[in-house]
């Protein structure tokens, strides 16, 4: 299982990081999490084989999470001779579908039909879905927006959980336990801290209660890395803790 950090910034806009999205390859399955601003590119530039995208999940639909989808989706369509032919699945909360259709409504009917087969898969928070004879793509309701959900990633006997865009929830905390990659959104200093995302203190209170293999943070505003993140996390987590950069990427052995 490999995870990549495509895209670790926010609608703060600044060089070096895009918008949400995060790819995780095992087996067949190439499962991009979240296509916010700059993802598709970013794709492109980790060397990424982004026809072979098999799957989308969709964390919520903030802008910064889904706006560069339909790029992604006439990329398939027109960016490359021959064009897609191969099942796409979208999963997301739901609500999704309907995001698809004003999708459509605004660029055109072809988002619903792209010319390959498409799935929409509307997932009930606290329910899974196989995505595979192997992988099994599981959700929960986390407070950010109405329809938000944190992601689990099981195959082969590992374990990703993303917890997209989140306040902080022990209940997460607790059913993260045990995964070996806990992606972590860390937005805010505690000066700037809001109900609907995480500071770096909250972060380690959640590592600590999920005790992952390790922890990786992503979704930074600036001025959450004017602090030290490391060593606040660090205070309250003992495990491994990497600041993911667009780009990053960390291979997971079948257990």
């Amino acid at each position: 299982m490999r995870l990549t950090t495509v895209g670790t910034g926010t609608v703060s806009l600044v060089g070096d990081r895009v918008c949400a999205g995060h790819l995780v390859e095992t087996g067949g399955v190439r499962l991009l999490l979240d296509c916010g601003s700059g993802v598709t590119h970013r794709l492109a530039r980790a060397g990424v084989d982004w026809m072979a995208i098999t799957h989308v999940a969709l964390t919520h639909f903030h802008p910064d999470h889904v706006s560069d989808l339909p790029i992604l989706m006439q990329a398939w369509k027109y960016g490359r001779i021959p064009a897609r032919t191969t099942p796409l699945a979208i999963v997301g909360p739901v609500g999704t579908r309907t995001l698809l259709e004003r999708m459509a409504a605004l660029y055109g009917p072809w988002m619903l039909d792209p010319g390959f087969p498409l799935e929409i898969l509307e997932l009930e928070a606290g329910t899974a879905t196989a995505l595979d004879d192997a992988v099994v793509l599981g959700s929960r309701k986390v407070p950010h927006t109405e329809e938000s959900v944190a992601y689990s990633i099981e195959a082969r006997g590992r374990r990703v959980v993303y917890s997209g865009d989140t306040g902080f929830d022990p209940a997460l905390g607790s059913w993260a336990i045990g995964a070996d990659v806990l992606l972590c959104e860390c937005s805010l200093p505690a000066r700037l801290a809001i109900p609907t995302h995480l500071t770096p203190e909250q972060c380690g209170e959640l590592a600590a209660l999920a005790s992952p293999a390790r922890l990786v943070l992503t979704h930074f505003y600036p001025p959450v890395l004017d602090d030290d993140v490391r060593a606040i996390v660090g205070a309250r987590f003992g495990g491994p803790v990497t600041l993911a950069d667009d780009g990053w990427h960390i291979d997971i052995e079948d257990a």
